[in-house]
């Protein structure tokens, strides 16, 4: 069987929606051998984590193939991949995150998509009005004329519902995993060795996510004021949210309680998580917020919110 893979991600996102990709890549090409995966995307970007690519014979990469689709990628992945993929014989295309190329079915061929999240409908304070605008179309064209949708938990999967009025029975739950790394235990001397790295301290609290306002690291921060003998390590990145962090931070003399991490290497936040004393996670709203798993994975405790799809 040929399947097409919306490989976008894959290449260009370095954790999320492209560890999802690249995961389940690996799952599928390492257990169904005896199919061939397309990976379509507008261009490469190396990516670690696909280097077991090489070692595969049944994965091959399709980039555009005429000069107007590479002049302009953006037409190409949203009308004309479709045709390609005719061409090449794909006979299931499996959009990776909340999207479809336009015309698969006129070209006969089934489509799976996977909705990570509809937050941009949840919380559309949040977003951009053109983004938002864009995200909606995408996602709502995707799971009306998709064969069959993927949700990432029972949440993401009721929100299709209650959103799009899409029939439950087109709808299957399957969970993500994480990355390998989190399932094994580091060595005491890479433990060491990410200690110095990074400067952490002894003890530590861990917080892991987007630096935005739906992560809610603010909540955290002011729990903080009331816990003085505890460290936190925070690992991750934002822009208006994250310099509202920092001035709380000022405001109420954290500097030596708070340590701001930009990790780059899954293996050292791998190594991070099972140093931790803690794992806290305060997020309003997510479609499955892999940190949780990631910790749990570490054997890490985890504190989170209620609600949303944390207790599954």
């Amino acid at each position: 069987m040929n399947i097409g893979y919306d490989a976008k991600r894959m290449f260009h996102n370095s954790s999320g929606l492209g560890n999802y990709s690249r995961t389940m890549l690996k799952i599928m090409a390492s257990t169904r051998t005896n199919f061939n995966f397309n990976l379509y995307t507008t261009k490469l970007k190396k990516q670690e984590d696909l280097s077991f690519i090489e070692s595969k014979n049944n994965i091959s990469i399709k980039t555009p193939s005429s000069t107007l689709a590479k002049l302009l990628p953006f037409l190409w992945r949203t009308f004309l991949v479709s045709k390609q993929a005719k061409k090449q014989a794909i006979e299931i295309y499996h959009g990776l995150s909340n999207e479809l190329p336009f015309g698969l079915k006129k070209n006969s061929i089934k489509s799976v998509v996977t909705i990570h999240d509809l937050i941009f409908l949840r919380a559309p304070e949040q977003y951009a009005p053109t983004d938002r605008i864009i995200y909606n179309i995408k996602s709502k064209y995707a799971c009306k004329n998709a064969d069959k949708i993927i949700a990432i938990s029972e949440q993401t999967k009721n929100d299709i519902i209650h959103f799009y009025g899409i029939d439950p029975k087109k709808i299957e739950i399957i969970y993500q995993t994480c990355h390998q790394a989190f399932k094994k235990e580091a060595s005491k001397s890479l433990k060491n060795s990410i200690k110095e790295k990074y400067k952490l301290p002894k003890k530590f609290l861990l917080y892991v996510g987007s630096i935005n306002e739906r992560k809610n690291l603010l909540t955290l921060l002011k729990a903080l004021r009331e816990l003085p003998e505890h460290q936190l390590v925070v690992v991750g990145r934002g822009s208006s949210y994250k310099l509202k962090c920092d001035r709380f931070i000022y405001s109420h003399q954290l500097h030596s309680q708070v340590h701001f991490l930009n990790v780059t290497e899954t293996k050292d936040l791998a190594a991070i998580y099972q140093m931790a004393n803690i794992m806290i996670y305060p997020s309003f709203f997510e479609g499955f917020g892999i940190p949780i798993i990631e910790a749990l994975y570490s054997k890490t405790p985890v504190i989170t919110s209620k609600g949303s799809c944390f207790a599954e």
